[in-house]
């Protein structure tokens, strides 16, 4: 089957967050991570064939649901997830939240790498905890772990959580197999529980491989909790669906008394049905997404290195977010980013909300038909050119 990532979906007035928070409708937003595609036909369909039932009362999550995600992890990442471990709730977000109120008392540490995740920051904050940094090493086009660093951080005593972005938003890595092994390993010599946010999992360019972190081993499953969701590899971000797997039982039965506490144990019918579908059907429209987002950051690279070359980009490995060294400017990232969306009308994301970052930085959403993606762009240029 053909998919259409190329056709121009409006979004203008439709309630979007991501296109509605600006009042001007010239404004072309590429900042808040979601796409500007329609999701799969099958996922479409199955939640028209729930509108039509006409009644949507409180939801009982039924067997199908867990058989979808336990198949789908084993099938494409060779991740066997017994169905006591997953805790299903509302997001990510409140997933991260729900676990450090789990693992930590106020006043610890939770350990981040940074540039991260802006989300991760106030998950910590709001649960009374302190954030410990690892920045990451810029190498190149790329990022890596600071091993060095990360275990003198991890030995201090009073951190006693890490989040680990896997993949890595915003710097676009997806970790390899041994990086996330020694990441472990470090963890498990200093005691310090790994809460995984694998929500970019499914979008990895061609090239790169996607490996779960609990999938490594007993030792690291154990020693872990994960966090996965279909809302951005289908663009579902708004059905509010997302999944918890922790393997240990005390661990397990602490989060799942914080999802009560914070009252976000009650998932809608619509974000169940459109799991189901998206884990059950969606795996062809899943690989032609990541086909069209592959050609969309080449295209984005090429313009860049022939029209920017003094904004070079990190290299791609996951996600749709793409970023942008912009120190040349000699702004600050809120400053370009405010006066690029003054001037152009373009809305990124400023570098500075993602923590400890040397330099001038942007993140770009190139989740949008190529169109689109080039507009931004020329936009950009005009506004450099300035």
């Amino acid at each position: 089957m053909v998919y259409d990532f190329d056709t121009i979906v409006p979004r203008w007035q439709t309630n979007s967050y991501k296109w509605d928070s600006a009042a001007d409708e010239r404004v072309l937003p590429m900042w808040v991570a979601d796409m500007d595609f329609r999701t799969a036909p099958e996922i479409v369909e199955a939640l028209q064939r729930r509108v039509a039932h006409g009644i949507f009362g409180y939801t009982h999550v039924p067997d199908a649901y867990y058989e979808a995600v336990q198949d789908w992890f084993g099938r494409r990442h060779g991740w066997q997830i017994a169905r006591e471990s997953i805790l299903y709730t509302t997001g990510v977000v409140p997933a991260l939240s729900a676990l450090i109120k789990a693992l930590t008392m106020p006043g610890e540490r939770v350990l981040v790498q940074t540039p991260v995740y802006n989300c991760f920051f106030s998950s910590i904050r709001n649960n009374g905890c302190e954030v410990a940094t690892s920045p990451l090493k810029r190498v190149g086009d790329t990022y890596e772990m600071n091993f060095e660093d990360l275990e003198k951080k991890a030995a201090d005593e009073r951190t006693r959580v890490m989040l680990l972005c896997n993949p890595h938003n915003p710097v676009g890595r997806a970790w390899r197999e041994e990086e996330l092994r020694r990441l472990g390993e470090i963890c498990l010599r200093h005691h310090v529980f790994v809460i995984s946010d694998e929500i970019h999992g499914e979008l990895v360019l061609p090239g790169y491989h996607y490996t779960p972190f609990a999938s490594l081993g007993e030792a690291f499953a154990r020693h872990s909790a994960t966090c996965v969701s279909p809302s951005k590899a289908f663009n579902l971000a708004g059905l509010q669906i997302a999944n918890i797997i922790v393997e240990d039982e005390v661990v397990r039965y602490r989060t799942d008394r914080a999802i009560n506490i914070h009252e976000t144990c009650d998932v809608n019918p619509f974000g169940v049905e459109a799991l189901i579908a998206a884990y059950r059907y969606g795996a062809p429209w899943l690989e032609a997404l990541n086909a069209y987002l592959a050609e969309n950051y080449q295209f984005m690279k090429a313009y860049v290195e022939e029209k920017l070359p003094l904004f070079p980009l990190a290299r791609l490995e996951a996600t749709y977010l793409v970023w942008m060294d912009c120190h040349v400017c000699g702004l600050s990232s809120d400053e370009l980013e405010t006066r690029l969306l003054q001037q152009e009308k373009l809305w990124l994301n400023a570098g500075s909300m993602y923590g400890e970052v040397d330099g001038c930085f942007l993140r770009w959403n190139i989740a949008c038909p190529r169109q689109v993606l080039r507009e931004g762009l020329e936009r950009f240029v005009r506004f450099v050119r300035s």
